[in-house]
């Protein structure tokens, strides 16, 4: 099966994608492994992706998905795969059938923008170890201090609410509009977020096998 995961920036797509790859042993892909893939690879794709992304510029989405199709080709890929984090915007997704990239199923991940800012805002991270926590749902023992080694929790600059709040309105401009066209696809199904992350994955699994 051929899958697409959609959902906003905190809304826990990448756990949902790590649980889909262990129930139908397919990979999951994100934009960033296969281009750091390709130009570890020396590809002639990765190369030319590499002189944009060393010059501080976004790769075009003609490079881009030429080297997903690449990926696709792999052997790992035959029994189906997750695209997670690609496409972000509809003349991605033309892009895509327009290269006759079969896609089954979309599936998108819904939480409230007030979820989410709150999710990611209380994270707290440690400078030491990469421990993680949680203000509210998994606070440290002591507050500013990592249960783990002893060393300082901080809240990362991608986790401050001003720029988690940025990231959402990107989202909803570029990304969301997806939505409505895999829904006129008939390809789309939703999975409401829930507050415990299993409860979520039992619907993702659901809506998947269905």
């Amino acid at each position: 099966m051929n899958l697409i995961l959609l959902g906003a920036p905190g809304a826990g797509k990448g756990t949902q994608a790590e649980v889909i790859c262990k129930a139908l042993n397919i990979p999951a892909i994100s934009t960033g492994n296969i281009l750091r893939e390709a130009i570890k690879n020396q590809t002639p794709l990765g190369m030319e992706a590499k002189t944009y992304m060393d010059g501080g510029k976004l790769v075009p989405d003609e490079i881009v998905i030429n080297i997903l199709k690449e990926r696709l080709q792999a052997d790992d890929c035959k029994n189906g795969f997750i695209l997670d984090g690609f496409p972000r915007t509809v003349p991605q997704a033309e892009a895509l059938d327009q290269m006759n990239v079969r896609i089954d199923r979309v599936v998108d991940i819904e939480v409230a923008d007030e979820k989410i800012t709150a999710r990611l805002s209380g994270r707290r991270v440690c400078e030491s170890c990469g421990a993680s926590y949680h203000t509210q749902y998994k606070p440290s023992k002591v507050e500013g201090v990592c249960d783990a080694c002893g060393g300082k929790t901080v809240q990362r600059k991608d986790d401050h609410p001003d720029t988690v709040k940025e990231r959402l309105r990107v989202y909803h401009e570029q990304t969301e509009p997806l939505i409505d066209y895999y829904t006129k696809a008939g390809k789309l199904v939703v999975v409401e977020g829930q507050e415990e992350v299993a409860d979520t994955t039992a619907l993702t699994l659901k809506a998947v096998e269905a």
